[in-house]
């Protein structure tokens, strides 16, 4: 019950930042950042409290998808929340507070799919690094396409309100790309982690995330090399990163997915 409550409380906040943040763009007003980062703070304290008491249970821990995408909607929200005390990301959250809205909506009415276990401390380590790595570039995906959009709007000469809250599109990609660097050093240390810590990391099971997760990293690493050699930016560096990240979804999401839901 208790989970109900906390949960449910944190949707609503989610969906009221949302929707005060679209009427202060639709009402031409300036963002009030504080009010925002406000809502954020007690949306994801009521966030965090239930989706660590449906993780963690008397059983052990439940790595069910819908709970992990949860839990990594959780990280985002912290990870932008960090990051807009320094710097002008908040219009991240336009699709932020509904997505989050809907992971925990959805983790808390859906039974489990997936039987609890206790993990060794190596391998918590593991699927801990792993989510910052995926929370990371997931926030790197949605500031490209943020990104994207100015650069179109710029392209054709439009200015509309969303475009006065944003920074200066060199700001954008500079952002995007510290981004993109934090998330592929988490991503490596990710990979050589599980080298360590399974003792098969190419069994069947795994073959699928592993295969997408070393193919994104290698799309990272052509991006940031492009970037810095061959002053890669714009619109090709957008697709880079929407390419990275779709590797990403295919194998942890997608790889969960199919074995939860399909191949049951």
């Amino acid at each position: 019950m208790t989970n109900f409550v906390l949960g449910f409380a944190a949707v609503a906040l989610y969906l009221f930042g949302w929707i005060t943040h679209i009427l202060q763009l639709y009402n031409r007003e300036n963002l009030n950042k504080n009010r925002l980062q406000t809502i954020a703070a007690i949306a994801m304290v009521l966030h965090g409290f239930t989706t660590f008491r449906l993780l963690f249970g008397n059983d052990g821990l439940d790595l069910s998808l819908l709970k992990i995408l949860s839990l990594l909607a959780l990280v985002i929200n912290g990870l932008v929340w960090i990051s807009g005390t320094r710097k002008p990301v908040h219009s991240l959250y336009l699709a932020l507070f509904p997505i989050s809205a809907v992971a925990l909506l959805m983790a808390l009415l859906s039974p489990s799919t997936k039987s609890t276990i206790f993990l060794p401390i190596d391998l918590q380590s593991h699927i801990l690094i792993s989510i910052l790595a995926y929370s990371f570039l997931a926030i790197a995906a949605l500031q490209a396409l943020l990104a994207g959009y100015q650069n179109w709007q710029l392209k054709h000469k439009h200015q509309n309100t969303l475009m006065r809250t944003l920074p200066a599109l060199e700001t954008m990609e500079t952002l995007l790309f510290q981004l993109i660097w934090i998330g592929e050093i988490a991503l490596t240390l990710s990979l050589l982690s599980g080298f360590l810590v399974y003792d098969d990391f190419f069994a069947q099971q795994l073959i699928h995330k592993v295969t997408f997760s070393i193919l994104a990293w290698l799309v990272y690493a052509v991006l940031i090399f492009g970037r810095h050699y061959r002053g890669w930016r714009g619109q090709k560096a957008i697709n880079w990163t929407w390419v990275g990240f779709s590797a990403i979804l295919l194998g942890y999401i997608g790889s969960k997915f199919v074995i939860e839901f399909v191949l049951i």
